[in-house]
Formats: C-alpha cells, structure tokens, sequence
C-alpha cells in the first residue's frame, strides 16, 4: 500500500522524464530552422547572384 502511494506521489511531481529529451531535440531543430531561414533570407540577393553568375557560365 505504501508503494502505492509513493508511486501516486512520484506522478503527481512529475519525475517522469522519459518525453523531455525529445523536446529538448525538437526545440533545437526549430531554432537551426528559424536560423537558416533568417540567413536565407538575409543572403537573398547574393545567393541570386551566385546562381545569375552559374547560369551565365553555362
């Protein structure tokens, strides 16, 4: 019976971390994404002139 409610006690506390590494890695992936997308956006017009400069070549 003790076990019982220390097991109800543990849930209540929220000492299961089993989903908190996932999120951790999700949140990462979210934030490179944003990043390159800032850049990206940031390096429009020299990005368009690299491929201008590639197509011109060909």
């Amino acid at each position: 019976m003790i076990q019982y409610f220390a097991a109800m006690i543990d849930s209540f506390l929220g000492r299961e971390d089993e989903g908190q590494g996932l999120v951790e890695y999700a949140l990462i992936i979210a934030l490179v994404a944003v990043v390159c997308a800032a850049a990206l956006t940031t390096l429009q017009g020299d990005i368009d002139g690299v491929f201008a400069d590639i197509g011109g070549s060909l």
